[in-house]
């Protein structure tokens, strides 16, 4: 989940297990789904410093798009220049 600071200031957003977030003014970050429960990002969600906004796009739809190089590039290993790598004794 994200949330945005919506202060003009820097806020230091308390989460669980003693861990800190620190967003700057207009900032966004992510947390866990458990993290909108702790009570002092409660507090600060219920005194309107930080909104909350669920992802609405998927994942997954990136993720499976398969890698096309631009045109002109290489996907091999090799040196720059299209020259063979040398190798063994010089």
């Amino acid at each position: 989940m994200n949330i945005t600071n919506k202060t003009p200031k820097p806020l230091s957003v308390p989460l669980p297990g003693g861990k800190k977030l620190f967003l700057g003014p207009g900032k966004t970050g992510q947390v866990t789904a458990k993290a909108m429960e702790h009570p002092p990002l409660v507090k600060l969600l219920e005194a309107g410093d930080i909104v909350s906004s669920e992802d609405t796009a998927p994942r997954t739809a990136t993720a499976n798009r398969k890698f096309n190089p631009p045109a002109g590039s290489s996907t091999g290993g090799g040196a720059p220049g299209g020259a063979p790598r040398q190798s063994g004794d010089r």
